[in-house]
């Protein structure tokens, strides 16, 4: 059954008004505005197709071809004026932001590791290879983790208050990242070789003292363990710590109550050679201590000590910055200046 001609030319004309209303539109909303007026459900375009229904139903295919068919053209004549318009709202966009491609860009400022992480850093990557792997404990520890079981007699100064931070009766701010021995060779079986770097607390402060500083120390486990292995270990260290073939390390004898014998191991001054303000004229520089470790600390552990033998060491971070970066003040670490960190940038 074929459309009436009348009625059809009423709905083309209709359909024209429309795309020339959508021509007309001058931005974006204006032409969604017209969408919403001329193709609503109360826009006469949407109530004449509603009155498919009321027509003889030989008449219902064709109306609703013909509907179907203007407001397919419509929708498709919508979607490219909205394209044409939103394109030209963004080049109106782009002119009145016009910008100068040739300028410089803003300024910014690149972030930098700390010189203490650098240094930690460094020394893992020199220990990794000999097999030592990282460890970490706890800031808080037990008076039995941080003195007893290193073999700290109760009466050993360094449990003083005018020396160690208590909290409470039987808990410390850790003096030494020395627990994490403890705690490993209580978690781990040998043989091992651990590093345990962190910060550490004593009631101390000056130019060349600080609350808070950093530690790094390291423990090695086996049946067969001797001096020899840990004068050996530390020189290899140091020599490419500091990348010089040349620097010498000496070995004086010293006490620690976690290690027997024990020592304290000193660098040739990279400074100078015939002595200077660093090294205080002596042409030597005192980096840390170490020793084999008390067979009473193994017994603490429940190890048999005479099955197990090992090396300690430890050494200040802070210390080693000190010297590989020529820092004059030690509280320069921990002021959080941007002056002073910013020369760090440049290494990366």
């Amino acid at each position: 059954m074929s459309i009436p001609q009348k009625e059809k030319e009423r709905i083309e004309n209709l359909f024209e008004q429309i795309k020339s209303s959508f021509n007309q539109a001058e931005n974006e909303k204006k032409l969604y505005d017209f969408k919403v007026k001329f193709l609503g459900k109360k826009s006469p375009l949407s109530i004449a197709r509603k009155k498919i229904k009321d027509y003889p139903i030989e008449k219902r295919p064709a109306w609703g071809e013909f509907f179907n068919k203007i407001f397919e053209d419509l929708d498709h004549f919508y979607l490219k004026k909205q394209k044409e318009l939103s394109q030209k709202s963004l080049d109106q966009k782009i002119e009145k932001e016009a910008m100068d491609l040739s300028l410089p860009g803003p300024y910014c400022i690149a972030g930098a590791k700390h010189p203490i992480t650098r240094v930690i850093e460094s020394i893992i990557k020199i220990f990794t290879p000999l097999g030592y792997s990282i460890q970490t404990g706890p800031y808080v520890e037990s008076d039995w983790y941080n003195f007893s079981a290193l073999n700290f007699p109760p009466f050993h100064p360094s449990r003083d208050l005018q020396d160690t931070f208590y909290i409470g009766e039987n808990h410390v701010l850790r003096t030494h990242t020395s627990p994490v021995q403890i705690r490993t060779l209580q978690s781990q079986k040998a043989p091992l070789a651990v590093l345990a770097p962190g910060a550490v607390f004593r009631a101390d402060s000056d130019v060349s003292h600080s609350p808070m500083f950093h530690q790094i120390e390291g423990l090695y486990v086996n049946k067969k363990v001797s001096l020899a292995e840990l004068k050996g270990t530390l020189s290899y260290f140091l020599k490419h710590l500091f990348q010089s073939s040349k620097m010498k390390v000496r070995f004086r004898p010293s006490f620690f109550p976690f290690t027997e014998p024990s020592a304290e191991y000193d660098i040739s001054c990279p400074f100078c050679f015939k002595g200077c303000s660093v090294c205080k004229k002596s042409t030597w520089i005192e980096i840390g201590g170490c020793g084999l470790v008390h067979p009473e600390v193994f017994r603490f552990v429940d190890w048999d000590s005479t099955k197990w033998q090992g090396f300690a060491f430890g050494l200040g971070i802070e210390r080693l910055a000190i010297l590989l970066f020529n820092i004059p003040d030690i509280r320069l670490f921990f002021e959080n200046d941007i002056r002073f960190l910013n020369q760090f940038s440049s290494l990366g």
